[in-house]
């Protein structure tokens, strides 16, 4: 092997060391990030979503005299 070919091979071995789909521990690594930042914009959504859908209280309704648990009649 000459010299140029021995730097030609450390460059690709470095190259792959960066790249996503040959090491197997920054692509678990980045893929675990990912999923994580996704559950947790995924759980803000959701709580957001549920705060502004949330129940208002309980409206003031005029109910019928007759149709009380003591009903009062005329």
């Amino acid at each position: 092997m000459t010299n140029q070919d021995q730097a030609y091979q450390e460059e690709l071995e470095k190259l792959k060391n960066q790249d996503y789909a040959y090491n197997k521990v920054s692509s678990s690594r980045f893929l675990f990030y990912v999923q994580v930042i996704g559950f947790v914009a995924f759980m803000l959504t959701a709580c957001y979503v549920l705060w502004t859908n949330r129940y208002q209280g309980k409206p003031d309704i005029e109910i019928q005299s007759s149709t009380l648990y003591t009903p009062q009649y005329k």
